[in-house]
C-alpha cells in the first residue's frame, strides 16, 4: 500500500517577499507609492490631510491583526455589518408534518415595521405570557 504525505499548514499563506505575503507586500507597495507621490506633489499640510491617512490605512491593512485575524477580513466584515440590513422577523413555514417546521428569517419590509410600531405594552405582555406557556408545555412533553 502506498503512503502519501499529507500537506500541513494549508490555511497559512506563503511568505513570498521576505517576511510578507503577496497581499501584504502589495498593500505596503501601495502605501509607499501614495507616500512618495503625496510627498512629491503635495504641500506638507495637504500631504498630512490627504495622503497620510491612506498610507496609515494601507499599512494597517498589511500588518494589522485583531485577535489573530487579519485586518482586511475584520474590515470587510465591519463593512458588511454596517451596510446590510440587520432587522429580521421570525416567520415559520408550516409543512405537512409538525416536526418539519422550519424557521425562516427574512428581512423586514416597511409595512411590517409599521405593524411592529403599533404593538403596545399589553400586547407584548400577552405575547410573552403565551410564549412562556408554550415553553412550559414543550418541557413537560419532553420529560
Amino acid at each position: 500500500m502506498q503512503q502519501f504525505q499529507v500537506p500541513q499548514f494549508i490555511n497559512i499563506e506563503d511568505k513570498i517577499i521576505g517576511p510578507f505575503t503577496l497581499k501584504q507586500f502589495l498593500y505596503l507597495l501601495g502605501a509607499a507609492a501614495i507616500a512618495v507621490l503625496g510627498w512629491r506633489f503635495l504641500y506638507l499640510p495637504l500631504f498630512l490631510l490627504l495622503a497620510l491617512p491612506f498610507v496609515i490605512f494601507l499599512a494597517v491593512m498589511a500588518l494589522g491583526k485583531i485577535d489573530g485575524r487579519p485586518f482586511p477580513i475584520i474590515f470587510v466584515n465591519a463593512l458588511n455589518y454596517f451596510l446590510k440590513p440587520r432587522l429580521y422577523i421570525w416567520k415559520k413555514i408550516y409543512g405537512e408534518k409538525k416536526e418539519k417546521e422550519v424557521p425562516l428569517l427574512q428581512p423586514s419590509t416597511e409595512s411590517q415595521l409599521a405593524q411592529l410600531g403599533k404593538i403596545n405594552a399589553s400586547k407584548l405582555s400577552d405575547l410573552a405570557w403565551s410564549l412562556d406557556i408554550k415553553d412550559m408545555k414543550g418541557k413537560a412533553e419532553r420529560q
